[in-house]
């Protein structure tokens, strides 16, 4: 197997295509108005939400960013940003594993051949979904006829458990950056090894390969720019899931807080600015990915990965505060089990230990000091 050539097939019902990108807000706002009615239960349970991620699918809404080349709607990326934090919102593990299959999917899109594309972009209008992974120290690729065979693992993955497919990044010898497009079939064995106190539900898992012939027309080339589309995508949409995450502990904030005293109402107004805040941040890092989409060159690129790089710190940090404030604010009433808001904390703080703050802080500090001097 891992070859584009041999599908395999699934049990959900064709795909809708989505036809405008009303359209597809208005379908985001429908299916988030459905997930939210489990999302505690399913937190609290461990339940993973395979009917949730099936009805994605099934509405189109999975696909939305195919190329108009290979027939699809191809939304901006200020849109796509505002889906997955309505989607995270509702359920903020659905959010993460909807921007795991979009940032596959961008992956594709800069890196694959026609052929590839063609291939795996018809499925996506399918249905099918998409979860990117690494693979883990250790994993071989050796050399095999017209391709490599691969053994060994990824690193633990967003919503792998929930994927058709897996764009897995690797580096085969001597040392070329790639990306291998393995279908999730019986030939690779994904595990359920996630124990997060956070994003219980988000589908992470880690897939294991024994030994799988990969064909050559399955693997993509590496972008050699550090300011690819396809980090920049992924900074924006976790920055969309931060904001879903914001957004749903102040929805329980208000519901919770019953004191409106002036102290209490500016602590309330200064929690929806930061709010309204992140929101104009991810419009803005969407508009300049729009331009490094259609004009990629390293300029436009780099701007685009530091208005995204500050869209996913500026996120994530009102995440976590938005979730501080509804205990700070709401009090005892706020704690109770049963209710379940600590989710909103224990999400917001899981969502934010895999971005490399630090690392950004440094990328945007050189990015600003050579423009300042330029």
């Amino acid at each position: 197997m891992g070859t584009v050539s041999q599908f395999h097939e699934n049990l959900r019902p064709p795909a809708h295509r989505i036809e405008s990108e009303e359209e597809a807000i208005s379908t985001a706002r429908d299916l988030a108005a459905a997930f939210r009615h489990q999302a505690s239960e399913r937190d609290i349970n461990r339940i993973l939400p395979f009917a949730e991620l099936d009805a994605l699918s099934v509405s189109g809404l999975t696909a939305i960013t195919v190329p108009p080349d290979h027939q699809g709607l191809d939304v901006s990326n200020a849109l796509l940003a505002e889906i997955v934090a309505i989607i995270a919102e509702a359920d903020a593990s659905i959010g993460e594993a909807l921007e795991s299959h979009f940032c596959a999917l961008e992956t594709l899109r800069t890196q694959a051949t026609e052929d590839l594309k063609a291939s795996l972009f018809a499925r996506v209008l399918l249905g099918d979904r998409f979860a990117a992974a690494t693979l883990a120290d250790g994993a071989e690729l050796t050399a095999e006829g017209p391709g490599y065979r691969l053994s060994g693992r990824t690193r633990q993955a967003r919503g792998i458990l929930f994927a058709d497919w897996i764009a897995a990044a690797a580096t085969v010898p001597p040392s070329r950056p790639v990306t291998l497009c393995l279908a999730n079939d019986e030939s690779v064995q994904v595990v359920d090894d996630w124990d997060g106190f956070g994003q219980r539900t988000n589908g992470s898992g880690t897939a294991i390969v024994g030994t799988l012939h990969v064909n050559a027309d399955a693997i993509a080339p590496a972008p050699s720019s550090g300011y690819s589309t396809g980090i920049s995508l992924g900074l924006l949409l976790r920055a969309g899931v931060s904001l879903g995450i914001a957004r749903a502990a102040w929805t329980d904030l208000m519901t919770a807080v019953g004191d409106r005293s002036p102290a209490v109402l500016a602590r309330i107004g200064e929690r929806a600015i930061h709010i309204e805040t992140t929101a104009a941040a991810l419009e803005r890092a969407g508009r300049k990915l729009d331009i490094a989409q259609v004009n990629p060159v390293e300029a436009a690129m780099a701007d685009a990965h530091f208005s995204a790089s500050a869209a996913a710190v500026v996120a994530g940090e009102t995440a976590l505060d938005t979730a501080n404030a509804l205990f700070e604010l709401a009090g005892e009433r706020s704690a109770g089990i049963g209710l379940n808001l600590d989710r909103h904390w224990r999400n917001a703080r899981i969502h934010a230990l895999s971005l490399p703050r630090d690392r950004l802080m440094h990328t945007a500090g050189e990015y600003m000091s050579k423009v300042g001097g330029a």
